[in-house]
């Protein structure tokens, strides 16, 4: 099908600059964006990618004021530090901007004036409330209280994060002033609010039709159907604070532009930006008012409200008096959240890690790849140092550097680093050169549809069978005993080398950088894009680099030294409670239990269950059906290939109407959260647990 879009923006959600990034973030938001733009980039289509800091708001000023300095302080400190740590984590924008810029700011005072202009913003008095202790209006997160939905206490002025009711203020029970702790009183101020009411049942029909013809997620047509059937309302679009983008109307100018109308339009002034940078400066309305622009907003679910009704609200209200009309989200697939060893990332807890201190310890290609693996697209999804470290060796290294590795090693000892004469095709050949065919088709369509966990399984499987491929034909036998056969086996797995490159580019980009430089190919060429992957461009003769290890493994130690360094850092200050111990038992009590390393071949739902999984494993030389109740935990394609530990000598037992031939075991606490437990390294299927 041809690509019906001439161009396609990219945008991720502006984060706060009150703060440094942490996992979560990543996951959220940024990774997924820049995989795709990545892609994007390969498939030779023409991509804006922009983001940039949100600098604006209370939790700008609430910052500073516990801190004692101004809100300047704060942004100055937090946007380089982040825009580093992007840059660090190898994120390709092409503009990372910040909503202080003056750009920024008659971008927003424009929008505000279009819609005061036509009376689309109306001035209404309303009651807010006042702390008499400190003489100001408590805007937003100045104030906190009993939520009159959840009955949550730390729900906000302006929202309850516990159940994501928007509020207001002044519907808080007890309420109290976040900054002096006293009961604020009631009294009348003016603020200018947007309709935003008028435009449900165009919101409605928008979400339908763009739902149909790029298939949203449906968490974020939940979230919206919720607001929709709550009927939306006017919301205020100004503030009673001095730190913002300052209301372009007389006798408002003691009010700023409220945060929300403020940052989606950050966006809008990035490529402003961009374009200027560039010495194109109408170059930004390519992509912002052009009909055949492809524009996707990633974010995290907390945003769905502001970037799949708010922004396009205001833009369907501009783009009612105006010709140059602005492009709608085509998608917008928010992501769930991501916790950190089982509980969720919470600065005030002190519980979770930041990027910047990640970093110090693994290069960012292997971050990527873990929370690739490990995204939470559809629920929330939780990252384990352990488990980080199961990935990175039992699948990057041992998987994709394995193959690498081997098929350059061999090369070098036996061609001398010269890429072999490519002869007649084997059928194991024909195989491995239709499965490369169809890896890109495959990976291409799941990441069009932004299923970036399932494109990337789609490429290990790809190196599976790579490592299989090389295994069959046995080179090392015949190097000697028939030579035309390693040379092709060999030729054919160069080849796939480079396609390994391509295909690992979105997800793992120095990687990629490392293996064409042990091509010796320094820079991919032009040609070197998305379709070319099952190309066979590498030519007979052709010298390679000496090679290297593509991917050291993470060693325990290093596992042991960024733990004591957050633990140091009171990073992991909060524990849940544990489950009490059971009896004790003898040890003749426990060797009755046979524990056996086993591999997941195959897993699938269990009909009309939402627990449990129906699984293959293989055991040794035997294959076993095994129902295992984690359904709510782990996706079954995320357990093909997993490497874990079975009760072998169970008696077998009937689970809805399935057979279960054994128990595999997993970890589990008060919060409900499930690890299975896993082999660390590779280790004869049927070894023995001890």
């Amino acid at each position: 099908m041809k690509q019906p879009f001439e161009r396609i923006l990219i945008t991720a959600a502006l984060p706060y600059a009150n703060g440094y990034l942490h996992l979560g973030h990543l996951a959220g938001a940024y990774l997924p964006a820049d995989i795709y733009a990545r892609y994007q980039r390969l498939k030779k289509r023409n991509v804006l990618f922009i983001c940039g800091s949100d600098e604006h708001g209370v939790a700008i000023t609430v910052s500073a004021e516990k801190e004692k300095t101004i809100p300047k302080t704060i942004i100055d400190r937090y946007h380089p530090a982040n825009k580093s740590v992007f840059e660090m984590f190898e994120m390709s924008f092409d503009n990372y901007s910040r909503t202080s810029l003056p750009l920024h700011h008659e971008t927003t005072k424009e929008f505000f004036r279009e819609f005061h202009s036509r009376d689309i913003v109306i001035a209404k008095k309303e009651l807010q409330l006042y702390c008499d202790k400190d003489k100001m209006f408590l805007a937003d997160r100045y104030v906190e209280g009993t939520c009159p939905k959840c009955k949550s206490t730390q729900a906000r002025g302006d929202q309850c994060e516990n159940c994501g009711t928007w509020l207001s203020q002044t519907e808080l029970i007890d309420p109290k002033c976040k900054i002096c702790g006293t009961t604020p009183v009631v009294r009348e101020t003016t603020h200018w609010y947007f309709p935003l009411g008028k435009y449900q049942q165009r919101l409605v029909a928008y979400i339908d039709e763009r739902n149909k013809r790029d298939g949203w997620k449906d968490n974020v047509l939940r979230y919206c159907d919720s607001w929709f059937k709550d009927g939306l309302q006017d919301r205020a679009v100004t503030r009673d604070l001095n730190w913002g983008v300052q209301v372009p109307v007389a006798g408002y100018e003691d009010k700023v532009i409220y945060v929300w109308f403020d940052a989606v339009l950050g966006y809008i002034s990035s490529a402003k930006e961009w374009a200027a940078v560039n010495n194109k400066p109408d170059a930004w309305k390519e992509f912002w008012q052009k009909e055949d622009t492809k524009y996707v907003a990633f974010i995290g679910k907390d945003n769905v409200v502001f970037h799949c009704i708010v922004f396009p609200a205001m833009l369907m209200a501009w783009n009612d008096a105006h010709t140059d009309h602005y492009v709608l989200p085509e998608n917008v697939p928010a992501n769930e959240f991501l916790n950190f060893e089982g509980q969720k990332f919470s600065k005030s807890r002190g519980w979770g890690i930041d990027v910047q201190d990640f970093l110090k310890f693994f290069p960012a290609d292997m971050l990527r790849y873990a929370l690739a693996v490990n995204l939470p697209e559809t629920r929330d999804s939780d990252f384990y140092l352990k488990d980080f470290q199961a990935r990175i060796n039992n699948e990057l290294a041992d998987i994709v550097g394995n193959f690498v590795n081997r098929t350059l090693a061999f090369t070098d000892k036996n061609y001398g680093g010269i890429v072999p004469q490519l002869g007649k095709l084997s059928a194991l050949d024909e195989e491995m050169i239709n499965t490369l065919k169809q890896t890109p088709i495959k990976t291409g369509e799941l990441f069009e549809h932004y299923r970036f966990r399932e494109g990337l399984m789609e490429v290990m499987n790809l190196a599976r069978a790579a490592n299989k491929y090389f295994n069959d034909n046995e080179p090392w036998k015949t190097f000697k005993s028939n030579p035309e056969r390693c040379a092709t086996t060999l030729h054919i797995s160069i080849q796939l080398v480079r396609s390994l490159a391509i295909l690992l580019e979105p997800v793992t980009p120095a990687t990629s950088a490392k293996i064409w430089k042990l091509l010796n190919l320094n820079t991919p060429s032009k040609e070197d894009g998305w379709d070319s992957v099952s190309n066979f461009t590498m030519n007979d003769g052709h010298q390679l680099n000496k090679p290297e290890i593509l991917i050291n493994k993470i060693e325990d130690k290093q596992i042991d030294e960024i733990t004591k360094f957050l633990e140091g850092s009171d990073k992991l200050q909060a524990s849940l409670p544990i489950a009490p111990l059971k009896p004790t038992i003898t040890i003749d009590d426990f060797k009755k239990i046979d524990l056996r390393v086993a591999r997941v071949i195959e897993a699938v739902k269990v009909p009309k269950s939402d627990k449990l999984l129906k699984l293959q494993v293989e055991i040794g030389n035997e294959r076993r059906q095994v129902i295992a109740g984690i359904a709510k935990h782990y996706k079954p394609e995320d357990l093909i290939g997993k490497l874990i530990v079975v009760v072998a000598n169970l008696q077998p037992a009937k689970l809805m109407g399935q057979e279960s031939q054994g128990m595999i075991l997993a970890a589990s606490d008060e919060s409900g959260s499930l690890t299975l437990i896993g082999v660390q390294s590779e280790i004869s299927l049927g070894a023995t647990v001890k």
